[in-house]
């Protein structure tokens, strides 16, 4: 009878947490969808701290109506689409989560043990391996220009100097750079064209034929500014594009080349483990 009795009083206080966990957890909730609820804790990430309560109520309502929207959307699509339809989704959600998983793994350990640094010897048969495939689809160059005021301080030892470009020369225009409207010394580097062309405002179609020859000092001028341009060197159109330009192409190329090699060793290795392990059996 005792132990009746105590059952009874278990039972009760179990039904009574129960239901006063759920009352607690309805009232912290915010709105609810069926048997879904949205909770105070989940609208904290969507509300930043430094706006307004009118903002923030209208953000937290914004949130709860998607949010059951949403659920309701999901509700009607489980009641009416085919079960076929259904289950072929599922399979695609299921496969989605097995990738996300798996990617996120293999990038962990091919990201631990990859080896990335590339050789000259490497970089430079990866490029000759593949040079049909750097052919370019826009012009380089190699260029330096100055675009400075016409009336500039100064103007005629600038321009000497600017197309001289001996060692002192580079010295001295870096130290007056300041009042120049925007310039770029850097002439051992290749260029896009199209660059140039957005870059300096004066440069376009109609004298770009002026910015295609080789060793070829341009001067270009609008209604208030100079533009000292020196061009050293020149690539067209289906020339191969250098080594230089391309390098972090290739580099990539290698590396990736590299990542699958080594998820396959990956997958390799742990298929064997497996095999061994008794864990992955194939019945014939």
């Amino acid at each position: 009878m005792k132990t009746k009795i105590l059952y009874i009083i278990l039972l009760a206080v179990i039904i009574y947490g129960c239901d006063r966990f759920n009352s607690d957890k309805i009232d912290d909730a915010v709105a609810r969808v069926n048997d879904s609820y949205l909770y105070k804790e989940d609208l904290k990430h969507i509300i930043p701290n430094n706006v307004s309560k009118v903002d923030s109520t209208l953000l937290a309502n914004n949130y709860i109506n998607n949010w059951a929207s949403n659920l309701l959307l999901m509700d009607k699509a489980l009641l009416n689409l085919p079960e076929k339809q259904q289950e072929s989704f599922n399979s695609l959600v299921k496969q989605y989560e097995n990738d996300l998983y798996t990617k996120a793994y293999l990038e962990a350990l091919v990201k631990r043990s990859i080896d990335t640094t590339v050789s000259k010897v490497e970089t430079d048969t990866i490029y000759q391996r593949n040079k049909e495939s750097f052919k370019l689809n826009d012009e380089l160059l190699k260029l330096r220009y100055i675009n400075l005021p016409q009336n500039a301080v100064n103007l005629q030892g600038i321009k000497s100097k600017f197309k001289k470009f001996e060692k002192n020369d580079k010295v001295f225009l870096d130290s007056i750079a300041v009042q120049f409207r925007s310039y770029s010394l850097n002439d051992s580097v290749w260029v896009r064209a199209s660059q140039v062309i957005e870059k300096i405002p004066v440069a376009n179609q109609s004298n770009k034929n002026q910015l295609l020859k080789k060793s070829n000092f341009v001067q270009l001028k609008d209604s208030l500014n100079l533009y000292l341009i020196q061009i050293n060197d020149v690539l067209l159109r289906g020339d191969y594009a250098p080594l230089d330009y391309v390098k972090p192409t290739v580099i990539q190329i290698i590396n990736n080349k590299r990542k699958l090699e080594l998820i396959k060793e990956i997958e390799n290795e742990i298929t064997k483990d497996a095999i061994k392990n008794k864990q992955f059996e194939i019945y014939k």
